[in-house]
C-alpha cells in the first residue's frame, strides 16, 4: 500500500477577516499525480505556500514527509523544501541569465557539486524536457511554452521527491499544451515523482491525475479519480466540471435588489 506523502488535517486559514479554509483535509498519495480544481480565489496556490512554509495556517495539521511543516524552524524548513520542485505559474526563469544557467542555479546554490558534474546533470535534465540544443538561448528569446519547460527541468534539477505545479498549463497553444501535459506524466513516472498540480485546465489536467480535489467555499467539496468527478450528481461539482456559468457559485456578485439600487441613486422612490 503507497504512503501519504502529504497529509492535511483540519486546515484553517485566514487572509485577515477572509477566510480561506475552514477545515480542509486530503492527502497527496506517494508516486501519484492529485490534481487540486475550483473556482478562482478558492485558495489552490495558497495551499501550496502552506504545504511549502511560506504561509502558517491559524489551526490544524500540515505533513510534508512526516514533518509537521508548522512547526519546523529555519534550517529544517529549507531541508525540507530541498526534497520540494516547484513549478511557477509564469515560470519565473532569470530574465538575465541563459536557459543552461536558470537550469544550473539551484545546483550550484544548494550543492557543493564541481562545475563539471553540474554541466553533466544540467544537460540531463535539458534533455528530458527536450531543449538541450536550446541551452545558450536567452528568456526573451524562447516561446512561452519553451520557457515552461525550462522552469521545468530547473524544477527537477535538484531531484526532488515532491513536485508542486502551479497552472503549469496556463496561457499555452494547444502543441505546448499537449507536450507539457505529456512532460508532467512522463516525469512523474520516470523519476518517481508525487506530483500536485493546480490547473483550471480541467481536461488536461484530469487525462493524467490519479486522483484530485475540487476546492470551493473554505472546503473539499468532493474528491475522487477523475472518472467518479465526472460522474458525480453533486449540483456543484457538476457546475464546475460542466463549466456552468450559474448554480450554486452564482454569476452574480451578491448585491442590493437592482431596481432599488438603481433609484436609490437618482432619489426617486419607484414604489
Amino acid at each position: 500500500m503507497q504512503a501519504d506523502l502529504v497529509a492535511v488535517s483540519d486546515l484553517y486559514f485566514n487572509r485577515g477577516d477572509k477566510v480561506v479554509f475552514s477545515g480542509v483535509n486530503l492527502k497527496l498519495r506517494q508516486g501519484k499525480i492529485t490534481a487540486l480544481l475550483g473556482p478562482s480565489g478558492t485558495g489552490k496556490t495558497t495551499l501550496l505556500h502552506l504545504l511549502g512554509g511560506q504561509l502558517q495556517p491559524k489551526s490544524g495539521s500540515i505533513q510534508v514527509f512526516g514533518q509537521e511543516v508548522p512547526t519546523l524552524g529555519r534550517k529544517a524548513l529549507f531541508k525540507l523544501r530541498s526534497r520540494m520542485g516547484v513549478l511557477f505559474q509564469s515560470g519565473a526563469l532569470f530574465t538575465d541569465m541563459s536557459v543552461y544557467d536558470n537550469v544550473a542555479f539551484p545546483l550550484r546554490v544548494n550543492t557543493p557539486l564541481p562545475e563539471s558534474m553540474i554541466q553533466d546533470l544540467v544537460l540531463i535534465k535539458l534533455e528530458a524536457v527536450g531543449l538541450r540544443g536550446a541551452r545558450d538561448l536567452m528568456p526573451a528569446q524562447l516561446s512561452g511554452g519553451m520557457a515552461r519547460r525550462v522552469a521545468l527541468a530547473r524544477a527537477i534539477a535538484l531531484d526532488p521527491e515532491l513536485l508542486m505545479y502551479d497552472e503549469p498549463f496556463a496561457g499555452q497553444d494547444p502543441i505546448s499544451m499537449g507536450v507539457l501535459v505529456q512532460l508532467v506524466k512522463r516525469l512523474n513516472q520516470a523519476l518517481g515523482l508525487t506530483s500536485v498540480i493546480v490547473s483550471h485546465d480541467l481536461k488536461e489536467t484530469l487525462s493524467i491525475a490519479d486522483y484530485a480535489y475540487i476546492l470551493a467555499g473554505g472546503t473539499v467539496i468532493a474528491e475522487g479519480t477523475p472518472a467518479e468527478l465526472a460522474a458525480s450528481t453533486q449540483e456543484n461539482v457538476q457546475q464546475f466540471m460542466g463549466g456552468l456559468p450559474d448554480g450554486p457559485v452564482a454569476f452574480n456578485y451578491p448585491a442590493a435588489n437592482f431596481a432599488d439600487d438603481l433609484f436609490a441613486k437618482k432619489g426617486i422612490n419607484h414604489a
